[in-house]
């Protein structure tokens, strides 16, 4: 029994995420996809297949042809993901940047009554 995919899987390979780039600007016919890459089309489609059961693209028939469209909203878990550390890197980098412009004020000189 195989594994269901995820988005994440879908993303880290740049073949897929060039197709997301392709679909995602119109609807294309999946030869038209496969005309940009430099590879079979048994291995396009593979990757299609992919963002297919992932959920980030579907296919659907019209007439003889068979076209890609972008189902962007499921890069939502990714956008999410991201934003929690996101959220984490920004507060340390603000912390370290109150802290080396604490260094860098320069001292008042206090003057002690005798």
């Amino acid at each position: 029994m195989e594994a269901r995919r995820d988005v994440f899987q879908a993303i880290a390979d740049p073949t897929r995420r060039a197709i997301i780039d392709i679909v995602a600007k119109k609807s294309v016919n999946l030869n038209s996809v496969a005309e940009q890459f430099d590879m079979s089309r048994q291995a396009v489609s593979l990757h299609i297949k992919i963002l297919n059961e992932c959920g980030l693209i579907t296919i659907k028939q019209q007439g003889r042809e068979r076209y890609c469209e972008a189902r962007l909203d499921a890069l939502n878990e990714v956008s999410q993901w991201v934003e929690q550390y996101k959220r984490y890197w920004e507060g340390t980098l603000d912390s370290l940047e109150n802290y080396l412009n604490a260094l860098q004020r320069p001292k008042r000189n206090v003057k002690r009554n005798k």
